[in-house]
C-alpha cells in the first residue's frame, strides 16, 4: 500500500485549501492529483523492517541512546562521551555532523564554536587544523576529568564507536548534498553501519538526499513542534510580533506536512520526536505506519521508565547514570 492511514484525509485537506485560494473544483482537483501524482513517482520505500529494527533496537528491546554521546556525563560529541556511554550501557550513541571550512566532517552541534570549547568563530570560518587546536572539554563541568581530548572527524567517532559495538544516530544539521556525499563514502568504507545506524535530520531534505545517495540506509526525521518560531527552552526566537506568528504559521504547515507527507516522501524508518509530545496513541499510529518513535530528550528515571515500558519506544538521553536537565 502507497500510503498508510490518513491518505484520504491529507489530500481532502489540500483539496479543501486549495479551493479556498483557488475557488475553482477544476484547479483544486488538477493540483491535487499532480501532487499526489509527484509523490508517487518520486518517494522512497523506506528499508525492509527487519533491518530497521535490528538497528534500532539491536537487542530486541527499548534502547537508550547517548546524546551527543551522553552531554552531562562526558563532554558532548567527543571520543570520550562515546567510551564512556559504552561503558554506562548504552546501546546506541547520537552524534552530531558538521563541516569545517575546509570540508572535514567532524563532530559538533553548533556552527559556531563558543559554546563547547575554548575558541571563538563559525565553522565555515575555521579549517580542521584550527578546529583541532581547540578543547571540546573547556565548558564542560567535569573539564578537568576530560583534558587532552580533541574535537574528533566523524571517521574517528564511527571507528570508536564499532569498536565499542555501539549503534549510531548521525544527526545532520544541514548541508544536505556535502552530508550525504560524507555519509555515503563511510558506508563504502564501514559496510558494518547499515546494520548499525541510521541518518536522522530536522531537515526533510537532508534525508531525502541521503536517500537518493544510498537507498540502503536507514533514515528518520526528527522533530519538536514550534521549532521554527521558538527556541528548545520554550523561548520565541523573535521580538518582532510579525516575524513571530509568520514563522508560528511555518511551524503549524511543517507539522502538517511531518506527519502528512514527508516522512512517506522520504520512506523514513523512525520519527524522532520531543518527549512532550508523545503519548501511547501517538506512537501506536506511527507504529501501525511501520515507523518506529524515537523521544528525546528523556533524562529523568521517571521518564526512560515510562519510554520503555509504556511507550515502548527508544529513548535519547544526556546521561545514562543519573537524572540532570536537558542539553539544548
Amino acid at each position: 500500500m502507497l500510503w498508510a492511514e490518513g491518505l484520504l484525509l491529507s489530500f481532502s485537506s489540500v483539496f479543501v485549501l486549495l479551493l479556498l485560494v483557488t475557488r475553482s473544483p477544476q484547479l483544486s482537483s488538477l493540483l491535487s492529483g499532480g501532487l499526489y501524482l509527484l509523490l508517487v513517482l518520486f518517494r522512497f520505500e523506506p528499508v525492509p523492517v527487519s533491518r530497521v529494527q535490528h538497528v534500532l533496537k539491536p537487542r530486541g528491546q527499548v534502547s537508550a541512546i547517548a546524546h551527543r554521546g551522553g552531554a552531562h556525563d562526558a563532554p558532548e560529541n567527543t571520543l570520550a562521551a562515546i567510551r564512556l556511554a559504552a561503558q554506562n550501557g548504552a546501546a546506541a550513541v547520537e552524534l552530531d555532523l558538521e563541516f569545517t571550512k575546509d570540508g572535514v566532517p567532524i563532530l559538533m552541534h553548533d556552527d559556531t564554536v563558543e559554546r563547547t570549547t575554548d575558541g571563538s568563530g563559525k565553522l565555515r570560518d575555521l579549517t580542521f587544523d584550527e578546529v583541532r587546536k581547540l578543547n571540546p572539554a573547556a565548558n564542560h563541568r567535569l573539564r578537568d576529568q576530560f583534558r587532552g581530548e580533541k574535537v574528533p572527524t566523524l571517521r574517528e567517532a564511527v571507528e570508536e564507536c564499532l569498536h565499542h559495538n555501539l549503534n549510531i544516530y548521525f544527526d545532520v544539521k544541514g548541508h544536505a548534498a556535502q552530508a550525504a556525499a560524507a555519509l555515503r563514502q563511510l558506508y563504502i568504507d564501514f559496510p558494518r553501519l547499515y546494520n548499525c545506524s541510521v541518518v536522522c535530520s530536522f531537515e526533510p531534505s537532508v534525508i531525502y538526499k541521503m536517500r537518493q545517495a544510498d537507498i540502503n540506509v536507514v533514515t528518520a526525521l526528527t522533530h519538536r513542534p514550534w521549532s521554527l518560531s521558538h527556541l528548545g527552552d520554550g523561548t520565541p526566537r523573535f521580538d518582532s510580533i510579525w516575524k513571530h506568528y509568520f514563522y508560528v504559521s511555518m511551524d503549524v504547515l511543517l507539522d502538517w506536512g511531518l506527519h502528512h507527507i514527508l516522512w512517506n516522501l522520504c520512506g523514513v524508518s523512525a520519527f524522532l520526536m520531543q518527549k512532550n509530545f508523545i503519548s501511547k496513541d501517538y506512537v501506536e499510529k506511527w507504529n501501525n505506519r511501520g515507523v518506529e518513535v524515537v523521544a528525546w530528550t528523556v533524562n529523568s528515571a521517571a521518564e526512560k521508565l515510562h519510554s520503555e515500558h509504556v511507550l515502548h519506544s527508544n529513548f535519547i538521553t544526556d546521561s545514562l547514570v543519573e537524572d540532570c536537565d536537558p542539553h539544548y
